[in-house]
Order: structure tokens, then C-alpha cells, then sequence
């Protein structure tokens, strides 16, 4: 699908610094709340973060699952030992967070109350990529604005601990991605979400892997949402012409174009899109 397509790598130099953090403290933590997006599962997961858990338990949180295929969350929770869906309104999250918290980690919780600790603080490093959503998922479960949220990539910088409750700590951690993404499918996704930097991409490219997919397993959302055929090679110009994004010639303004048709994947203007079938995963 990616022969023909422009190689895509973003690891600036904040990312290795903050791995290089998380790593120093993640003794202090007991369990990793791994965030990834509900819309790609699979091709959020860091491996990078992976290897940094070790043996520390995971919460994965499929978050932005209000923008993702609702079936398609169900499917996708069921194949992870612990998971949670999360999405934008933070409706019970604390509550949710808290409790699957305390039940991964109940064993040493027992093991803290036998030896005469009555009440143990537990502490979660919450890591995901860029622009998954961590600061908001944080804000929503602290109930107030403690973490800077942005819909872009790399907003979260430096490590800072916050206060759950009596019961948990959370610490916030900036969003990294890997030094080299080989499967370059899965690196257009994350690019499509929001999570690589666009100044780095080719979006033209980006769109018209968006746009393919979309004709494929969701066939119909196109003619919905921008009302032109979606059969043939000439798909973005027919979009352009029909939504007038046209230069003073007559001629398609494709920067205009893509730029208004990634903004309506990413923000489930096309609908509730799921970019990855769970079954290509099993």
C-alpha cells in the first residue's frame, strides 16, 4: 500500500529526553496507564513504552473513543488483558480509572495491609504517543485543569506528578514515538490522527491513503459527507469542485483541500472511523 509513498520518522530531541526520564522514574511507579487511540489501536502502541514497562502492570485506556467505530471499541478491549474506553467528556472516569487500579494491583495492596500499612498511595506513569490525549484524559479525571491540552503533538514536555485522590498518584508524561517507525502503514496513521508533526508530511500523500481507505471499509461515508461519486482515481479534485475550494482560476486549491478533509478526519466530521480491524490483529 506504502511502496510509492514518502518515509515518515519523527523523534526530536524531547522525545529521547523524556524517555531517558520516565526510565529514572519508573521505580517509583506501580503500575503504567498506557494511553492509545481507540481509532488505531495497534499502531499507537509504542514499543518503546512497551519495553519500558518491564515488569509493571499495564492499563491499556483506548481513548477519543467517541471519534472511533463503536463496535469496533468493543472488539478492541476484548483482546487486552486490562483495558478501559475513555472518550472527551471524562463522564465516570475517575471512578473507572481508580477502581480497575486497585483491583490490577489488589495483591499488593494485601501484601501492604499484612505488613501493617494501612493506607498505601498507589502511582500510575501515564504514557502514551503525542496527541493521544493524555493531558485532557488527566484533566478529566482530576476534575480541573492540571495538564496543557492541545489538539497537536508535543505539547507536554517535562514529567509532573498529580494527585488523583487519596488513593492515587498519576505521573504526566510528554508523548514520544520510536527513532524509526518500519511499518509505514502504521506510521500514515498515526500521521493521519494527529500524532507526527505536519510539517514534516507530505499531507496530499496522507489524504489520498485516507481517503482510500475510507472508500474501502466504510463505503458510502464519502458520498455522505462531501456528496460526489466515490469511484475512480480523481476523488480529491471531485471533492474540491463540489465543496468550491478552488483557486481565483477555477482551478482545485488542493492545499485548501486537504487541509479542510484531514481536518474532517480528525475531527470525526466524517464519522466515528475505526483505521485498523481488530481482526487483522488476532
Amino acid at each position: 500500500m506504502t511502496e510509492n509513498m514518502n518515509k515518515i520518522n519523527w523523534y526530536p530531541g524531547h522525545m529521547a529526553k523524556a524517555r531517558r526520564q520516565m526510565e529514572e522514574q519508573l521505580k517509583l511507579v506501580d503500575i503504567i496507564i498506557e494511553l492509545r487511540d481507540a481509532r488505531i489501536p495497534e499502531a499507537s502502541a509504542n514499543p518503546l513504552l512497551q519495553e519500558l514497562s518491564r515488569n509493571k502492570p499495564v492499563l491499556i485506556v483506548l481513548n477519543k473513543a467517541d471519534l472511533a467505530d463503536e463496535e469496533k471499541n468493543r472488539l478492541w478491549k476484548e483482546t487486552f488483558e486490562h483495558c478501559i474506553i475513555a472518550d472527551s467528556t471524562g463522564a465516570n472516569l475517575t471512578k473507572t480509572v481508580v477502581n480497575e487500579v486497585k483491583e490490577i494491583l489488589k495483591d499488593k495492596l494485601e501484601r501492604a495491609k499484612a505488613r501493617g500499612i494501612r493506607k498505601k498511595v498507589l502511582r500510575a506513569m501515564v504514557v502514551g504517543i503525542p496527541n493521544v490525549g493524555k493531558s485532557t484524559f488527566i484533566n478529566n479525571i482530576v476534575k480541573k485543569k492540571v495538564a496543557k491540552a492541545e489538539n497537536r503533538p508535543g505539547v507536554t514536555k517535562s514529567l509532573q506528578w498529580i494527585r488523583i485522590n487519596e488513593d492515587v498518584e498519576l505521573l504526566d508524561t510528554p508523548g514520544v514515538l520510536w527513532p524509526k517507525i518500519e511499518d509505514q502503514d502504521a506510521a500514515r496513521l498515526l500521521a493521519l490522527m494527529g500524532s507526527i508533526n505536519d510539517d514534516i508530511l507530505d499531507k496530499q500523500e496522507l489524504v489520498f491513503f485516507g481517503l482510500d481507505y475510507l472508500r474501502k471499509v466504510y463505503p458510502g461515508v464519502i458520498e455522505r459527507r462531501y456528496g460526489v461519486d466515490e469511484s475512480g482515481d480523481d476523488l480529491l479534485e471531485k471533492i474540491a469542485r463540489e465543496k468550491l475550494w478552488l483557486s481565483a482560476d477555477n482551478n482545485v486549491n488542493y492545499v485548501k483541500a486537504v487541509d479542510a478533509i484531514l481536518k474532517d478526519i480528525r475531527s470525526n466530521k466524517i464519522g466515528r472511523i475505526t483505521w485498523q480491524d481488530v481482526r487483522e490483529q488476532i
